[in-house]
């Protein structure tokens, strides 16, 4: 039994350790990074909960066109004198209840119900353009962050590169040392890069965990085991090549919810106008209700005194008249109209018209302000998108240059004829020259996702 116990408690710590490794092995793609931070961020969580509060606004401005039902029952108990319910005065203590249902409906308010159903609807559509505002800016900054890590591993990689060569070169030379062909202090000159070398692929991994930290503590995960998978980078110079800011402007001015959102914010404040206009107008309801009530009088039967011959008072007999016979007997409705005429208020409509208004013009302007921030962003956006392109197109161009210059410079280094330290020039050079190209590739292919978020291209593509 105890051999069993041990066989299923390794198996058991097998399959744990097994799930564990793969969760902390996973890479994740573009996509998966993207969806998760859709899915899981709090911030959009917090707005999706806006939009929710967003509906139930809608719902109370459809319930200022329903009519409204009240009822109400009261106990009461009276001690001495009062007026009973046959509009006498009563001596004695008694207790009693009053039921009545109640109903009303406005009729007409200057349409401020309307206007306020308009409000709440615009309200919806505002806050789901608010929400996709959000999600677009989020899934920009993940694709930055994901550029970011896709860089400095390319750095990484060309770091390591860099020890392998340096390596290689303090092999060979501690060789020609011994043998008495290459000066020691040669040797000492590669141990020193070779050490240098070690430094900058410290830096560089430091780089990779700090970007792998940035985007686990944007996606909202653990940073252990977290990983990124690689992907093939396209340079789409062709679209800022063939289309210009105020083609991408035409396109976003139509289609950005920002712009969607600022009309929006128009529309409502025009709305706020009607409504403060409302006030005046006149209030017309309409009202109705119905009531009863049941009197017991203490120490004594209910009973009520009834006359069979209205014409012979002395002839007169008690019936009983309890609670059910008295609530029927008092049963009363009604129902009435009831209007509301404003004629002066101190001028408080005529400020709060003229606030509406005022607040309606700016609002306006906003629109403007928000349409020439889209064209800035734009037009900037493309600027550094064209930069961008010609950085790498000449990076590019240097970075053949010195790969060239540096297998001269290798071929002179192994006869002889160049020292370590100029040689040495000459690598760091060239590994300037790769990271510049690392650097300019996805600096070109982030610039360009920008302006892919003004077209409405999925950033993940």
């Amino acid at each position: 039994m105890m051999k069993i116990n041990k066989v299923l408690t390794l198996s058991f710590l097998t399959v744990v350790f097994s799930v564990s490794s793969y969760a902390q092995e996973k890479v994740w793609t573009l996509e998966e990074c993207v969806n998760y931070a859709l899915e899981n961020n709090i911030s959009i969580k917090q707005t999706e909960l806006d939009t929710e509060l967003a509906d139930q606004d809608l719902i109370t401005a459809k319930g200022n066109f329903l009519p409204t039902l009240d009822g109400n029952a009261s106990q009461n108990w009276n001690f001495g004198s009062f007026i009973g319910q046959d509009g006498n005065r009563v001596s004695r203590d008694s207790r009693g209840n009053s039921f009545g249902l109640n109903t009303g409906i406005v009729l007409f308010n200057g349409f401020r119900n309307t206007s306020t159903y308009k409000q709440a609807e615009l309200g919806i559509e505002s806050s789901q353009l608010q929400l996709d505002i959000l999600k677009d800016n989020i899934s920009l900054n993940v694709v930055n962050q994901y550029l970011n890590i896709l860089l400095n591993k390319e750095n990484l990689k060309v770091a390591e590169e860099q020890i392998i060569i340096s390596e290689k070169q303090v092999n060979q030379l501690s060789e020609l040392v011994d043998s008495g062909v290459r000066p020691r202090a040669d040797l000492y000159e590669v141990q020193a890069q070779l050490a240098s070398d070690q430094e900058r692929l410290i830096n560089t991994q430091n780089s990779v965990d700090l970007a792998l930290l940035s985007l686990a503590q944007l996606l909202q995960v653990s940073q252990d085991g977290f990983d990124v998978q690689p992907m093939a980078l396209t340079l789409p110079a062709v679209m800022v090549q063939e289309k210009s800011a105020n083609d991408i402007y035409d396109f976003a001015v139509q289609n950005r919810p920002e712009i969607r959102q600022a009309e929006l914010n128009i529309e409502n404040a025009q709305l706020n106008v009607e409504i403060a206009k409302s006030a005046y107008y006149p209030t017309l309801t309409f009202g109705a209700g119905l009531g009863t009530s049941y009197q017991h009088f203490q120490g004594q039967d209910d009973v009520r005194l009834v006359f069979p011959d209205p014409s012979d008072p002395s002839n007169f007999v008690f019936e009983p008249n309890g609670f059910g016979q008295q609530l029927e007997d008092n049963l009363g409705y009604n129902l009435g109209f009831r209007l509301n005429i404003p004629i002066f208020n101190g001028f408080q409509t005529k400020a709060n018209v003229s606030r509406a208004v005022i607040n309606s013009k700016r609002i306006e302007y906003g629109m403007d302000q928000a349409k020439q921030d889209l064209r800035t962003n734009i037009e900037q956006a493309y600027a550094d998108a064209k930069a961008a392109l010609k950085q790498f197109e000449a990076s590019e161009t240097s970075l053949n240059a010195q790969d060239e210059s540096f297998r001269n410079a290798q071929d002179s280094y192994n006869l002889g004829v160049m020292n370590a330290f100029e040689f040495e020039q000459v690598r760091n050079r060239l590994v300037n020259a790769q990271a510049n190209v690392i650097n300019a590739k996805y600096n070109f292919v982030f610039k360009t996702k920008v302006l892919d978020f003004y077209l409405g291209i999925p950033l993940t593509e």
